[in-house]
């Protein structure tokens, strides 16, 4: 019996040895290079290895933090300890011994890396045990040999299309379809049995890739059958890109087809390369900074962290069964909660239902759900005319069109059911909760729960405390958020509060180009060159002119009530155009910025070109994305300075989880820390598109006054 770091390691009376991870969610214990010097020295008492884990989880990814403080000096440095460990794994796949992987919890990044180098892995059935290399989010690729380990066991098209570029994580019948997982049990008692059961039957204790027998799956680069497709990867790559700053999808493609062409050695310097040339890059630091540290600072986190939570609704209930509505319900249900969803008629309300057996529809179509918990889920959703249904509700969640006084009349209603101590939230994405907040009778217990469309598949829940908010509500909202799987911010009341506020900023800069007389091509391919998720009149489309008319007209109203002056900026004209004079008020409507037929997107409506003349010469393409960038960055800097934005991480996550601010940035506060020159070039170039487009690119002096004290945007 032995131990080092992370690692203990035992040899059975039969000669079979376990391995136990500490299961702890790290990386690769530092320990394994001890352990795999024993097996080396024991190698002739060896019938066999096993490798599995003590804790909830098989093997982590490594701490990415380390990336933060990689500078291009330290290339050398890092190339070699990325090597050592490399040379580790290497050692443990060719000791001679059979190594089999028995994985009961999930294996993610370095730690399905580890997997890899066994000879076998076999893996515990259920959607909890995940499986993936998914370093791409962060910026990176599988380093220490798993990406060339990858290519080698399925081919380089699977290895790219099912892993790789997308940072898919499997599930273990996905993972042994794609034949990563050779085996899989029905639960952890059956696992050691197995694996025991596979060394019995005397295998070769050697990869594939390491036999003269060897044929990489799907062939070679050199193969012609697999040659004549890598243009169109690579033409696809580029589409799906968009020509955004996004370095490590095109990194581990080219070290996917470069490694595939050398022996093992050979693709394992390929490998490290290109992950070294990552890691010092400015695109990695900005995407761990804002999806690995700033989002384990952000309140639904450090909730999360603080124990098990003391909120868990089993009953809600969803009051108005629209889109967003019936999304709500479905993840309300998915969560395991009784949902109650209503609306003024029970054919609406069944209709609202109707959206969550669409998407579990198409969820068992591709082998994300099996029929059975489809069906266990929607006998979850009760459909309801009656308010009355309701009462009796832990968490109740008004989800009405957004109009103050149809709010406010719900809510009203929603009050005299609600019983005591109950949630009761609303789902608003621009009215301050603090108004609202005066329809209920008990504003302690009020909150703003602002989801993302669509709400299912979107990740952050925007909280916002309004005035009169307890602490204690906040902190039952929070643990919706966890019960819900979304990812939480906290933000104070405003009108539009954080997210909306921000992203409304983009729209109309993206409007007001158009205005002025830029192609509305250039804008679309600006946006997405600038990396935003959807190109800006295409979102304009999906959002709604005639909604962002009615928010602007609340907006407006507002602000003449408290005696501003309200100043019309061209996107508006342009807006009220688009709807009064050609009735063009966005995809609902069949007619935007956009063309449709049958529902789907088909050009840019050439009638565009009769709102606003062309203007020639076009301005520089990175003009065009940077005043997008910039606007919304200088109005989240207003934000924090209002107090709206509680910290500087819950901007950053927040701006790339709910409002498609560019990953690459790492979020909008990141943005202008990293910027050339750091917030004083951020300043400069401010100033510069303030002189060419207007005082709304002015910086505010609170940023003025950072940059010339040489100071960053950071939490304390």
């Amino acid at each position: 019996m032995g131990q080092a770091d992370g690692i203990s390691w035992v040899r059975g009376d039969d000669g079979v040895a376990l391995l136990a991870l500490a299961g702890d969610g790290a990386g690769v214990p530092a320990g394994l290079a001890d352990a795999v010097d024993w097996i080396e020295s024991a190698r002739a008492e060896l019938r066999g290895v096993i490798v599995r884990s003590t804790g909830e989880v098989f093997c982590g990814d490594g701490d990415p933090s380390v990336v933060i403080g990689a500078a291009r000096d330290d290339a050398a440095r890092l190339t070699g300890e990325i090597t050592r460990d490399a040379v580790v794994l290497r050692r443990l796949e060719t000791c001679g011994v059979a190594v089999v992987a028995a994985i009961a919890g999930s294996a993610l990044g370095d730690g399905l890396g580890l997997a890899l180098a066994a000879h076998r892995r076999i893996a515990v059935r259920g959607r909890a045990v995940e499986l993936g290399l998914a370093q791409v989010r962060l910026g990176l690729l599988p380093g220490r040999g798993a990406l060339t380990r990858l290519v080698r066991l399925i081919g380089i098209s699977d290895a790219l299309t099912g892993v790789l570029l997308q940072g898919r994580l499997l599930d273990p019948e996905q993972a042994q379809r794609l034949g990563i997982i050779d085996e899989i049990v029905d639960d952890e008692a059956g696992l050691v049995a197995a694996a025991e059961a596979w060394i019995a039957s005397a295998p070769e204790p050697s990869q594939p890739w390491d036999r003269d027998d060897y044929r990489m799956p799907g062939g070679t680069p050199a193969s012609p059958k697999l040659a004549q497709f890598l243009p169109a990867y690579a033409a696809n790559l580029r589409k799906q890109l968009k020509g955004a700053r996004y370095p490590a999808p095109r990194s581990i493609m080219a070290a996917a087809v470069e490694g595939a062409q050398l022996d093992f050695d050979g693709a394992l310097a390929v490998e490290t390369r290109y992950l070294v040339n990552l890691i010092c890059g400015q695109v990695a630091k900005n995407m761990v900074g804002a999806l690995h540290i700033d989002l384990r600072q952000t309140a639904g986190a450090r909730r999360s962290a603080a124990g098990a939570a003391a909120f868990r609704p089993t009953r809600v209930a969803v009051i108005g069964a629209g889109m967003m509505g019936a999304a709500i319900a479905y993840v309300a249900a998915a969560a395991g909660c009784e949902v109650v969803l209503r609306d003024i008629s029970l054919e609406a309300a069944e209709r609202g239902k109707a959206y969550s057996e669409g998407v579990l529809r198409r969820s068992v179509e591709r082998g994300r759900a099996s029929p059975q918990d489809a069906t266990a889920l929607l006998a979850r959703i009760k459909p309801t005319a009656d308010l009355a249904d309701a009462a009796g509700s832990e968490l109740v969640i008004e989800a009405v069109f957004e109009d103050s006084a149809l709010k406010a009349s719900v809510l009203g209603e929603i009050d005299r059911l609600a019983g005591e101590g109950s949630l009761i939230a609303s789902n608003t994405s621009t009215l301050p909760i603090s108004g609202l907040a005066q329809s209920v009778s008990r504003p302690s217990d009020f909150v703003g729960l602002h989801f993302f469309s669509p709400a299912e598949r979107m990740p952050l829940l925007e909280i916002i405390s309004g005035q009169a908010t307890s602490a204690g509500t906040i902190a039952r909202a929070l643990d919706v958020a966890a019960l819900f799987g979304k990812t939480a911010i906290v933000v104070n009341d405003g009108r539009g509060f954080f997210t909306s506020r921000v992203i409304t900023t983009f729209i109309d800069e993206a409007i007001s180009m158009l205005a002025e007389g830029i192609a509305p091509a250039s804008i679309e391919q600006a946006s997405l060159q600038a990396g935003y998720p959807a190109a800006a009149l295409q979102l304009s489309d999906e959002l709604s002119l005639e909604l962002m008319r009615k928010i602007r007209n609340q907006y407006r109203a507002a602000a003449e009530a408290e005696g501003l002056l309200w100043e019309t900026v061209p996107a508006e004209l342009l807006i009220d155009a688009m709807i009064d004079r050609y009735g063009r008020s966005g995809r609902a409507a069949g007619a935007g910025f956009y063309e449709y037929e049958e529902g789907r997107r088909t050009r840019l409506w050439p009638g565009l070109s009769e709102l606003a003349k062309p203007r020639f010469p076009l301005p520089p393409l990175r003009e065009l994305e940077e005043r997008m960038l910039f606007i919304e960055a200088l109005e989240t800097v207003k934000c924090h300075d209002e107090g709206v934005i509680r910290s500087v991480a819950e901007a950053n996550v927040g701006s790339i989880l709910g409002i498609g601010f560019p990953a690459w940035t790492g979020g909008v506060l990141r943005y202008v820390n990293s910027y050339a020159g750091g917030p004083a070039g951020f300043v400069d170039r401010a100033r510069e598109l303030a002189a060419l487009h207007g005082e709304r690119f002015e910086p505010p002096q609170s940023l003025v006054e950072l940059a010339a004290a040489g100071g960053r945007y950071a939490d304390p």
